[in-house]
């Protein structure tokens, strides 16, 4: 650090990739192209085949992980990740590892809004209140997973 340089100012520096707006727009785009996926699977899953939320959000979560994966490896971070076969393999797979901080929270809150609440949100005979509530706990594992995709995964912070 030199004389000029405040912490605050290296820090800033630092995080500074992290909070490209552009590519916070395309996280989220993906996101939500995930979450669309996982959503209709939970509801196929629970609404019309009555399988219990927690299956059927792993299932869902395993769908929308890979294609988020996918298109976060080719548009979000396609300039900052290595080329070859190894590589994004190896991007998949810390990419699944890292995600389970978010998945904890979105099963947990999932967990919690469908085993500890006694709400039901019943439209044409179908209850909706698994799917909200799935959508819920993606919503709060988004900021986790954008911040550990962008260091551990794609290391952005490297380049």
């Amino acid at each position: 650090m030199t004389g000029s340089d405040s912490w605050v100012s290296v820090i800033q520096r630092r995080l500074r990739p992290l909070a490209r707006i552009d590519r916070i727009g395309q996280f989220v785009s993906v996101g939500v192209a995930g979450a669309s996926l996982e959503t209709v699977i939970v509801f196929i899953l629970t609404g019309l085949w009555t399988v219990a939320p927690l299956p059927a959000k792993a299932v869902g979560a395993e769908a929308s992980i890979s294609l988020m994966f996918l298109l976060n490896d080719r548009w979000t971070f396609a300039e900052v990740g290595k080329s070859g076969l190894s590589a994004v393999v190896r991007r998949y797979l810390k990419s699944h590892a890292v995600r389970l901080g978010g998945l904890t929270v979105a099963f947990t809150t999932l967990y919690v809004l469908t085993a500890w609440t006694d709400v039901r949100l019943v439209l044409a005979g179908a209850d909706f209140w698994p799917t909200v509530a799935n959508v819920i706990g993606i919503g709060v594992g988004m900021t986790i997973n954008y911040l550990a995709e962008s260091i551990v995964t794609w290391r952005v912070l490297s380049n």
